[in-house]
């Protein structure tokens, strides 16, 4: 398994391509969900590109690239009154699947009578998920590690960037 390094430039583009998939497809989305944090910034641009409101579900499993237990928050955030009508779920990866997975469950939980359908869209999708996204611009069967380009705020604390803006 090798890792992936993945620059701002090319991290936007994998979103841009991401969105003309599900547009050349012909679905169309009514509300898109982003699974929070990866999912944050490709559910914001994407519900910008479609123009559509943007809700948002935290869950976490990862601390220092060690899955540990998948939670989620108790509700969604969003501006609009209810979840309704076909939902967009997105997310920046899905590795083992379990949190797309889940997530569906989540959602169909809570808004299931509202919700007439849920796709998924991710930019990787790896080989070891036990969930097919509909969407997704890079299958890795090797299932590599992927560096983001903002990681290097997973590692950052508020002293060191204090100190290197004095320099």
């Amino acid at each position: 398994m090798s890792d992936l390094y993945v620059s701002w430039a090319k991290y936007h583009q994998n979103i841009e391509q991401l969105a003309i998939k599900i547009a050349q497809s012909g679905w169309k989305c009514d509300r898109i969900v982003c699974l929070a944090k990866g999912g944050l910034r490709v559910g914001d641009i994407l519900c910008r590109i479609f123009d559509k409101p943007l809700a948002i579900l935290s869950c976490g499993s990862y601390h220092n690239k060690t899955r540990g237990k998948l939670v989620f928050s108790e509700h969604l955030s969003m501006t609009e009154s209810s979840l309704k009508g076909k939902i967009l779920l997105v997310d920046d990866l899905v590795d083992s699947g379990k949190s797309l997975k889940e997530a569906v469950v989540w959602l169909n939980q809570r808004y299931g009578t509202e919700i007439t359908e849920i796709k998924t869209a991710v930019i990787w999708y790896k080989g070891c998920s036990i969930i097919a996204p509909d969407y997704c611009t890079d299958y890795l069967p090797d299932n590599p590690w992927i560096h983001q380009p903002f990681e290097k705020y997973e590692q950052l604390t508020i002293q060191d960037l204090s100190n290197s803006s004095l320099d």
